[in-house]
């Protein structure tokens, strides 16, 4: 097998391979995994910089008389240092989901105020935390949450997350999808709207904000869909008379493999104009895939490789549990050799540590004699990954580095 049919879709300045030796951030990725070892996630501050700022200069483009707000979506990735960053270029605030979400924010210098709260299923000792905020905005994705809400902080402005029974995510997967056909447990639904407005009135609670986040991941061949979705979105809008802002969520995803192609941000940015431009509505968004995904490598060592059957198999010391959108969702994170070698590739199952059917990292990878490779990278574990780590088989353990 010639190199020419080994794909490095995924090369860019920052990743890319040098004399045959793979570099990310500037460094080579030999020398990282010889200095941090593995079952190590590495993030480049810089691009999630560059992812940021591209967004905003997107943001720029749609011309929002309104204006715009770029909310950083936690659960995504929560490494303090991480975080903290990105508190100090002042380019974006917080979306969080839980009280102790909020917690770890505040620890990082952004102020009640940078923080927009979603509420789900949240507990009174949950309610009675998030009171204590000044400043805090809450979303209410129900009836329940309103008047709960209510009780906490009387006369409140708040937002209300809507269902517009409609989605939209990577290739159309039901699993990143948060509303559409079947019934689901986030927002508002239309025929409780009215019902809500007129619960949120009478609780002495001003609905200033509408917001929806209805999938994930979704790139160039989606945006017919999320406009279809904004569209339907505006039903709610249109019935609520004291707006001040629209949250549309995040879900801006990022190429998993080489038949993505990057997301037209110019398009995307389109279709807001369209929608929002003639308004006087700040614009919120809320990304986290987008800004953090293509920022991270997980490095893991390699365990063996060995042939079964038809099948070639190469092992890695760290499992499913580590980052668990490929067993979860079907989103591969593409494995990558630090080395490419003499130019012989072979197809590999690249599998883990966990003692699970679904621990399987890649079921086709095209790669290079490993025999004399100790180590190898996988793309795109900047976001949903290691905030997504669980304990399982008791293989949790991993490290962080954060290269500014």
């Amino acid at each position: 097998m010639d190199r020419r049919q080994y794909s490095t879709w995924w090369q860019r300045a920052d990743l890319c391979y040098q004399a045959g030796q793979l570099y990310f951030a500037g460094r080579a990725v030999r020398q990282l995994a010889a200095q941090f070892g593995s079952r190590t996630f590495v993030y480049s501050f810089a691009r999630v910089r560059e992812n940021l700022n591209r967004l905003r200069q997107a943001l720029e483009e749609a011309e929002l008389a309104g204006g715009f707000s770029v909310l950083y979506a936690m659960k995504a990735n929560r490494f303090l240092p991480l975080l903290t960053r990105l508190q100090e270029t002042g380019l974006c605030g917080i979306d969080a989901c839980s009280p102790s979400e909020v917690e770890l924010a505040l620890s990082c210098g952004f102020s009640p105020a940078d923080i927009s709260f979603t509420a789900g299923n949240l507990s009174r000792a949950d309610y009675e935390q998030l009171a204590r905020y000044e400043g805090l905005f809450m979303d209410c994705d129900s009836l329940h949450t309103i008047r709960t809400w209510a009780q906490h902080k009387p006369g409140a402005k708040i937002g209300i997350r809507i269902n517009p029974a409609a989605g939209v995510s990577r290739e159309a997967n039901s699993t990143l999808q948060y509303a559409g056909k079947n019934v689901t447990k986030f927002g508002i639904y239309q025929e409780q709207f009215d019902e809500a407005l007129t619960t949120a009135a009478a609780c002495g609670l001003t609905v200033t904000k509408i917001h929806f986040h209805t999938g994930c991941g979704y790139l160039t061949p989606q945006l017919d869909q999320l406009e279809a979705v904004i569209e339907r979105c505006m039903w709610f809008i249109e019935r609520c008379d004291q707006l001040e802002r629209v949250n549309m969520g995040g879900g801006l995803g990022v190429p998993h493999d080489a038949s993505d192609q990057p997301l037209d941000l110019h398009q995307w940015a389109r279709g807001l104009k369209k929608h929002f431009s003639g308004t006087d509505l700040h614009l919120e968004v809320e990304p986290g895939e987008y800004l953090l995904k293509d920022a991270g490598l997980l490095l893991l060592e390699k365990t063996m490789v060995e042939q079964k059957k038809d099948t070639l198999f190469l092992g890695v010391d760290a499992g499913f549990n580590l980052a668990p959108e490929p067993a979860y969702y079907q989103l591969p994170l593409q494995p990558v050799p630090l080395e490419l070698g003499n130019g012989q590739f072979f197809p590999m199952r690249v599998v883990g540590n966990i003692n699970e059917a679904i621990d399987v990292w890649y079921d086709e990878s095209w790669l290079p004699d490993m025999e004399g490779q100790e180590y190898l990278a996988l793309i795109n574990a900047g976001a949903y990954s290691s905030s997504m780590a669980s304990n399982h088989c008791m293989r949790g353990q991993f490290k962080e580095f954060l290269l500014t």
